[in-house]
Parts: C-alpha cells; structure tokens; sequence
C-alpha cells in the first residue's frame, strides 16, 4: 500500500466519523426549574414533615425538571406573611391552612374553622372540589388581588377544644380565659367570653408556660406533643367544633406556576392527590401512637369536651356567621353552598356509616376496664 493511498483511506476515515457524529440525535439536557416553598410549621412539627412529603413526591415525578425545596416557617417570612409572600413571588410557594388569611377576607376562614354543617373533613375537601368550593376561594383571591395558584389537600383529624392549666367542666369557666386560636374560632371564643389571642404555632407554649395565656389550641396529639405542650400544661379537652373540618393548603406564585409546562403543572396536581392520601394514613399512625405517649409517658389528663360547652360553640357559631354573613357577601356564598352540599353529603353519611364504636367497645372496653 502506498503512502498515498493510506493518507487517503485516513481522510476518508475521518470524514466519516465527523459525518457520523453530525448526524447522531442531539441529546436534550432537561434544564431544572427550583421552586423555594416555605411552610407555616417549626421544623420539628409532623405539619412540616407532610410539606416535605408533599415536595419528595413532586421531585420524584419530575425527574430533575421540577425542584422543589422546602424551608420551616421564618426562614424567609413569618408564618401569617406566607400568602402575601408567596403573592409578590419573594416565595414561589407555600404550604399551610386558609384560615391563616382571616384577616385578608373573613369567608377564607369557612374553611376550616366551625363546624362545617355537620361536615368531617373529608367531606369538606368533597364539597371544595365537586361541590363549588374551589371557584368560590379563587373568587375570594381575586377580590384580595391575591395572584396565587391553590391547592387543598390533606383532611386533618378533628382538633381538641385545647390544653388547659385547669380543665373546664362548662361553658361559663370559658369565661375571662385568655385564650389562644385562630381563623373564626378567634371570633367563636370571643363570643363565648374567652380573651382570644391568635399566636402563630411556634409561639404558643412559650406564652402558655409564661402565663400569657391560659389554655390553647394547636391541632394533633403529634403536632402538640413535638411543640411541647405536655411541659407547660397536663390537662387536655377533647372533642371540639370550633375546628373540626380542616385542611392543608399548597400555594404557588401564579406567574412561576404558569411558566411551567403542562406535564409539570399534572405531576404538581397528582402529587396533591398522593400527599392527601399519604397524609392521612400517616396521621392515624402517628397520632394514635403520640396519643398512648402523651397519657403514658407525659402523664397528660385528657377529658371528653362536655356537650354542654360544644352546644354553646355551636350557639356562639351562628351568631358569628350571621354577623359576617352581613357585613360580606363572598362570606354568604360560601355558607350557601356548603350547606347545600352538606344537607346532602351529610344524609348520605350519617345514613350509611355504622357505628364503629359498637365494635371497637366490643373487643376492646374490657380491657380498658
């Protein structure tokens, strides 16, 4: 072989493979989108643990396209900022309850505080996706200029009446107490003669072991004993209507939430439904257990709410809604339709639902005896 035709047949060589690599598919690089969500809870809360959860499913989904980073309360803003925060875009998201924005539109309470016409908490996330509940809050936004995208999710148990230095036996002992909650049950309490303070979670066992307050109310056997309620007060009332029907919600700046494309925007949406379920299964395994630690280890007292002091809620409910109803017309939809959908949804329920507590005294009252 000459040296001349080995020159060549390199030549030709080299083009092909430079021919080759010109026509090989171009591999796209997904590019990351990071998305900073802060949630309303201390880092130690169960409620944080279900904004990661929430976050872990999306990233998981997303594959590197969507990250979502997930920071505890004050970590950029205050907790009861969240939603003005995530307005101007300083978040692009948020992880909380609506009745944090009380005080932007009195009706955004009506989810979650009060008793919701006889609603349990999964009936009323029902009634807010198939029964009106989700246009009539984007409604409410809109009249606050509230640019945001939410999502509700997460059926939270039925919260106690609260924790007391001493325990109530009726409704005029509620009287002059200096009380700590938020949402409408501020005004439900109010009503009832309790001097109300609306702390953020973070804040409340301080003031309670101070004497600032003296009974409160967080949400969870889990949430209350992580917060260290169990070290500043041992008596605890259960059974309450004054937040019986709450939800988590999950806020998105709208501009950064419809720069996503669509298969993002469904992977966020099926990603509230999982968290939802994921939530709940979670919280009946860890409140049940934080509840035997709370009565074993903690040596808390827990007493049943009297009825007495639940029909006095309900009492002091209806004067409360009818007063806002007036003064706010949104305020007044929202109970329109959560009635009606509740007069239904609740015959259906009450009708169909055995009573669990017949089998569970069944096999298991001798033994508390």
């Amino acid at each position: 072989m000459t040296e001349k035709t080995t020159r060549r047949r390199s030549l030709l060589k080299g083009a092909a493979v430079a021919a080759g690599a010109m026509s090989a598919p171009m591999v796209a690089v997904a590019q990351t989108t990071s998305f900073r969500l802060q949630s309303t809870w201390p880092a130690k809360d169960i409620f944080h643990e279900y904004a990661n959860d929430f976050a872990k499913k999306v990233n998981d989904m997303a594959g590197g396209r969507l990250k979502i980073e997930v920071l505890p309360a004050g970590a950029v803003v205050p907790a009861f900022q969240l939603l003005d925060a995530v307005n101007k875009g300083t978040l692009d998201a948020g992880h909380g309850v609506v009745a944090y924005h009380y005080g932007k539109n009195s009706a955004l309470a009506l989810w979650g505080s009060g008793p919701a016409f006889g609603m349990d908490p999964n009936m009323v996330l029902s009634w807010h996706y198939y029964g009106g509940g989700k246009a009539l809050l984007e409604d409410i936004y809109k009249s606050i200029n509230m640019d945001v995208v939410s999502y509700l999710y997460g059926p939270m148990p039925c919260q106690p009446l609260g924790w007391f230095k001493k325990p109530v036996a009726n409704a005029a002992q509620v009287k002059g107490l200096k009380f700590r909650t938020v949402g409408l049950a501020v005004d439900v309490f109010t009503e009832m003669g309790a001097a109300v303070n609306p702390l953020p979670g973070g804040e409340i066992v301080p003031a309670l072991d101070r004497g600032l307050i003296d009974a409160a109310e967080f949400n969870n056997a889990s949430s209350d004993r992580v917060l260290g309620f169990p070290d500043v007060a041992k008596n605890c009332m259960l059974q309450s209507f004054h937040q019986s029907g709450e939800q988590f919600e999950v806020l998105f700046n709208k501009t950064k939430y419809n720069a996503l494309p669509g298969e993002l925007k469904s992977i966020i949406d099926y990603a509230v439904q999982a968290a939802s379920a994921d939530m709940s299964w979670k919280a009946i395994d860890r409140n049940s257990k934080d509840y035997i630690e709370l009565k074993t280890k903690d040596k808390v007292n827990f007493y049943k709410t009297p009825d007495a002091i639940l029909r006095t809620q309900l009492d002091a409910w209806d004067k409360v809604i009818a007063k806002k109803a007036g003064e706010n017309p949104l305020f007044q939809k929202v109970l329109d339709s959560q009635k009606a959908f509740a007069e239904r949804a609740g015959q259906w329920q009450n009708d169909y639902t055995v009573d669990f507590k017949m089998a569970y005294n069944r096999y298991f009252s001798k033994k508390k005896a």
